[in-house]
């Protein structure tokens, strides 16, 4: 599992120096990604080039060394959908967030391929809008952004000519409550608990209204609260743009995030 980690790592860092590469002339138009390190020419195109060209390699060799087949497909098919989006997907609406969760899928399978792991048609379907709208909360930002800043749209991002404010407020609306709603389908599916050794005389004390409940829903509020905090964030501070910088710096996201872990950990595998 760790290899695989690795793996994905290393090839996602391969593919947004491929991305910046390619963007350099429109990130310098960019209030942001003018600073990065290729588009603001602190780091040479060239050496660039040869770091994601090293990576690739290095990517591919560890792959074919996890021996399992399926998995080496899936690395090669997420790095060539990458690929594509970096030279096309992107400047076409629609695909290009459909391509971002697609992504985010191929990422899921790889993962349950190497432990040989079945998956939930539920935690997919979660995935899968999740990724929808962090990438739909990612458009929002940026457009309001560039309209801040007076440029044009198409100058940093021409699909964004595409995207409506109106528009992007019903695909946020959309994704959101998918993603909430399919998680808690997810965890209404799961089997229910079934308390053994010591729990069992503590579970006596409780009416049946709680001890014949799946656990796993009670997590179903913190995802919740997540959600509509980074609706919050994304509309208010404009903050969607990099959904990893939200969720490491703002408190209430992080706290509602190691809670949620540490409640999900307890119940899978403190009290199953």
């Amino acid at each position: 599992m760790t290899i695989a980690f690795v793996i994905f790592c290393l090839l996602s860092s391969a593919i947004y120096i491929v991305n910046d590469i390619v963007d350099a002339p429109a990130d310098r138009q960019h209030p942001f990604k003018k600073k990065r390190p290729i588009a603001s020419g602190a780091l040479p195109m060239s050496f660039a080039q040869g770091i994601a060209g090293g990576l690739f390699a290095l990517v591919l060799t560890l792959a074919i060394m996890t021996g399992s087949v399926f998995f080496v497909v899936i690395v090669v098919a997420y790095a060539a959908l990458h690929i594509w989006y970096t030279f096309t997907l992107k400047h076409i609406a629609i695909l290009d967030v459909m391509t971002i969760a697609t992504g985010f899928i191929l990422r899921v399978y790889a993962g349950a391929v190497i432990v040989n792991l079945h998956m939930s048609v539920w935690f997919l379907l979660t995935v899968i809008s999740a990724s929808l709208f962090l990438a739909v909360a990612k458009r929002q930002s940026e457009r309001t952004l560039m309209k801040g800043t007076g440029k044009e749209l198409r100058e940093t991002r021409e699909t964004l000519e595409h995207y409506s404010q109106r528009l992007l407020d019903v695909y946020a609306g959309m994704f959101a409550t998918a993603t909430w709603l399919t998680y808690a389908l997810y965890t209404f599916q799961r089997d229910e608990f079934s308390p053994e050794g010591r729990l069992v005389k503590y579970f006596a004390l409780l009416p049946k209204t709680f001890t014949s409940q799946k656990w796993l829903m009670v997590t179903v509020p913190l995802v919740i609260y997540g959600v509509m905090r980074y609706l919050q964030l994304a509309y208010e501070q404009n903050e969607g743009e990099s959904p990893e910088r939200v969720i490491l710096r703002d408190k209430a996201l992080l706290i509602t995030g190691i809670a949620w872990g540490s409640l999900v950990m307890m119940l899978l595998y403190g009290l199953g």
